[in-house]
């Protein structure tokens, strides 16, 4: 992590579109621009929390996903629609996964086309160990107060579903 800088680059950013005669897109420029720098904070510091466990966050949504199945197993394509992924990523987590011993392939028994991803053992453990240090070491310290965390689950909400990404 670097030093903080003297002056808000966002903010910078901003005057910079206003100079230009932007002003109607200075607002929603530097609002995009800070969504995505926080995306990298948070994402660094949970990579963090994670390093110990030798996984990423897109492979930690895998395991974690599981681990709240009732059976603990789940059909690939269903794991790949809920994590809002490609069909492709969820491939390349899974091989990881399996390489590491924390998920099982194995073949659906109704359809067999579709293969099934079930947590191992170790894949419960370390699904839960490293719930507990995202829990201690991001979740519980985001750097937002506790009205701002629903405000932003609102807005960021409201806005997924205007984009599709869900229906209401």
């Amino acid at each position: 992590m670097h030093p903080p800088l003297p002056r808000d680059p966002i903010a910078e950013a901003r005057r910079n579109w206003e100079r230009h005669g932007w002003q109607e897109e200075a607002g929603p420029m530097a609002a995009v621009t800070a969504i995505m720098r926080v995306q990298q904070i948070l994402l660094g510091r949970a990579q963090q929390a994670l390093k110990p466990f030798e996984l990423t966050f897109a492979r930690y949504e895998v395991i974690a996903l599981l681990s709240f199945s009732r059976e603990k197993r789940m059909p690939m394509n269903k794991a790949s629609k809920l994590l809002q992924v490609h069909p492709t990523s969820i491939t390349n987590a899974v091989d990881r996964l399996e390489a590491a011993g924390l998920v099982e392939r194995q073949p659906h028994a109704e359809d067999r086309r579709a293969m099934l991803l079930v947590l191992t053992r170790k894949g419960r453990r370390v699904a839960a160990e490293a719930t507990a240090a995202l829990n201690e070491q991001l979740f519980r310290h985001t750097g937002f107060q506790p009205e701002e965390v629903e405000q932003l689950n609102g807005i960021l909400a409201r806005f997924r579903q205007r984009a599709g990404d869900f229906q209401g």
